[in-house]
């Protein structure tokens, strides 16, 4: 019954915010044509809320940023091979990239949200947690692997708009 509680407590800009993200999420399943700048423009923005999110929930605490920096670096090493985009052609004729639809931007987006809602629904209960180091550094690795991991498929789609084969 707690859940229902803190659901209730919740603002009604989260959940208009959820509802965006959703859709945003949901437009990633169709196949589209995407420049190179909407191809970098979401991740970009990620890293920046993941980020800011840390800073403002955590301070500069060194466990942390650390935490952040670790899953923005492991999910940009390891996440690359995962999260190639089969299929991407790069269309000279266009000077757009052809991505098909995936399920995986949804999936991450949603997961996402729900680490930001626990975080967030968990710090107003128990505000001292900010100061705790596992819980903060757990969070903020969180935060780093989700950015690196959106971070990771825009820099392979933009590596395939310069390295693969010519498509009119």
């Amino acid at each position: 019954m707690w859940i229902i509680g803190i659901a209730q407590h919740t603002p009604a800009w989260v959940w208009g915010l959820f509802t965006a993200l959703i859709a945003l999420g949901l437009a990633q399943t169709r196949e589209r044509e995407m420049s190179l700048a909407r191809v970098t423009l979401l991740p970009l923005a990620m890293l920046a809320l993941s980020a800011s999110g840390v800073l403002n929930a955590f301070g500069h605490a060194p466990w942390a940023v650390g935490g952040w920096l670790a899953g923005l670096a492991a999910a940009l090493r390891l996440g690359g091979p995962w999260l190639a985009t089969r299929g991407a052609v790069w269309r000279t004729s266009t000077g757009r990239l052809l991505v098909p639809g995936s399920w995986l931007p949804l999936a991450l987006i949603v997961l996402l949200f729900a680490l930001k809602y626990a975080a967030g629904a968990s710090l107003a209960l128990h505000p001292d947690l900010a100061a705790d180091a596992r819980f903060a550094g757990a969070f903020a690795l969180g935060y780093g692997v989700f950015s690196g991991l959106f971070l990771a498929r825009a820099l392979g789609l933009r590596r395939l708009a310069t390295a693969a084969p010519v498509v009119a």
